[in-house]
Formats: C-alpha cells, structure tokens, sequence
C-alpha cells in the first residue's frame, strides 16, 4: 500500500510540474500569430527574405518545444520557453512595463536596467539589424522584437493598477465564469476580435493605411496602451470610474455590450502592431 502510495504521490508531483512548467501567453498564441501574419503581409520583399535566412536557422535554438519556422511560431516563441524558466527566466521582466492608471505615465519609471518591454522593444531591433552578429543571436532578437511589438500593444501589459495587469481581478466573460480580467483581453475577447473582423485583419494593407496605423515610437505606443487602459477598460470593468481606491477588487462581468465595445479596439490595437513591426523589420533588415 506504501508502495502504492509513493508512485500516486509521484504521479501527482509530475502533473503539477507540467502545469507549473506549461507556458502563459500574452495576447494568447492567436493575437500573437496575427500580428506576426500582419507583418509577414506588409514587410517589403527583401525583408522577408531576409527573416527567411534567419529562421533557416531555428534549429540552432535548441528549444525543440518552442520551434521557429515561421515568423507566427516566432511570435509566441517567447512565451512558449517561460516552460524552461531555468534557462530563460532573466527574460520574465521584459514582457511588460507596469504603468498605474491612477498615476502618471513616465516611461522611465517601472524599468530597472533596461528590464521591460518598451526598452527591450529598442535593444532587440538594435541587435536584429547588427549583421555582424551570429544568426542565431539575431533570430532570437527576431522572436523578441515580434513577441514584444505584440506585448506592447495589449493596454494591461503598461496600463495596471497594482494587480498585475489584472490578472488578480477575478472577471466573467459574458455566461463564461472563472477568468481574470488580463485573460480576457489575452485569450476570449482577442480570439473573437480577430475571427470576426472585416475586413480580415491578416492581409496587405493600403498605404493610406499604414499611414495612418504604422505611427509613432515605442514610447507612444506604451502610452497608448496606458490610456486605453485608464480610459475605457479599468472603468468599463469597473462601473464606469477607475478603480483607484479599490484595495481588494471584487468580481467584475464583461457583458455582451462591453465586448462589443472593446472589440474594436482590440482589432485596432492587433493591426497597429502588425504594421508597425513591418516597419521596424524593414528598417532593421531591408537596408
């Protein structure tokens, strides 16, 4: 009976390393995978050559669970090693840049030694563009720049009230219960943006519209997210006021007509990413 015991105790101590080890995604792996497509679409054709070279070398990576043969497996390759925190833990930090809602936004504060999204952002075209490097170094600033361009783009990655993006605001989705607020945004609510869009958002844009999407710099791009993220969702969550002297948050419910409102939104968020990535990957590799 010991015996017995021992091997269900085992058993159980295995499942709980695999869902401990199982990879959290931001965006969820869709989100990611469009903005990728969306670039993929938009970039000039030297450039897609180029990326092309570099993913030949994925094999390189030794990350056999997180492949990269295409720019979209690019796109959630940074989520996908959070499996293997023992080898890439310094790099949790980088997928985000904490921005109060009931603060003021200063994209120096909440990034200690370059230890955010908006810096790494920065500091992975650098090293995407420096053909000096070895391709596998450049391939990994590839996954990152994809990766994080997307990251940056979801408002509760820099708009958050001490709640850690909301992920600590316990939320239901329509009739859906058990979620937290950061899933929704993550998972359901970008899944039903993306599949109900039309046009469809993965596709070849005009310049008129890159003109008018592909804008700005990392620092406007964070405080874009910050101000959807203090301007609508915090206080569409929350009754229509920010939630700034809430210490414990309750239960909060996205009904039918908040997901119609944020769906919007949500669209806009993914192309403008996509659009600006291209950007920055033709600066970076068709030069």
């Amino acid at each position: 009976m010991r015996r017995l015991l021992n091997i269900v105790a085992a058993l159980a101590a295995l499942a709980g390393f695999a869902l401990s080890s199982a990879p959290a995604l931001a965006w969820g792996a869709m989100g990611h995978r469009t903005v990728g497509a969306i670039a993929w679409k938009n970039v000039k054709p030297a450039t897609r050559a180029a990326m092309a070279r570099l993913l030949a070398h994925q094999g390189e990576m030794d990350t056999p669970r997180c492949s990269m043969k295409t720019l979209e497996d690019a796109a959630v390759w940074p989520d996908c090693i959070k499996g293997e925190r023992w080898r890439f833990a310094y790099a949790s930090s980088w997928h985000y840049h904490d921005q109060p809602i009931c603060g003021t936004f200063d994209i120096k504060s909440e990034c200690r030694d370059g230890n955010c999204v908006t810096a790494q952002i920065d500091r992975n075209a650098k090293l995407l563009a420096n053909r000096k490097l070895a391709p596998i170094l450049r391939l990994e600033a590839l996954a990152f720049l994809v990766h994080f361009v997307g990251d940056v783009h979801q408002p509760l990655h820099v708009g958050e009230n001490h709640d850690l993006g909301g992920n600590r605001v316990k939320a239901d989705y329509g009739m859906a219960p058990g979620r937290n607020l950061h899933s929704i945004w993550d998972g359901v609510l970008a899944e039903r943006a993306i599949t109900s869009a039309r046009p469809p958002l993965v596709r070849t844009y005009s310049a008129e519209e890159k003109a008018q999407l592909a804008t700005g710099e990392t620092e406007d791009w964070a405080r874009e997210s910050y101000e959807v993220s203090r301007d609508f969702l915090y206080p569409a969550a929350f009754g229509g006021t920010l939630p700034c002297e809430t210490k414990e948050a309750g239960k909060v419910v996205w009904d039918n007509a908040a997901i119609e409102k944020a769906i919007p939104i949500v669209d806009r968020r993914i192309e403008q990413a996509g659009l600006r990535l291209a950007q920055m990957l033709d600066a970076a590799l068709a030069g």
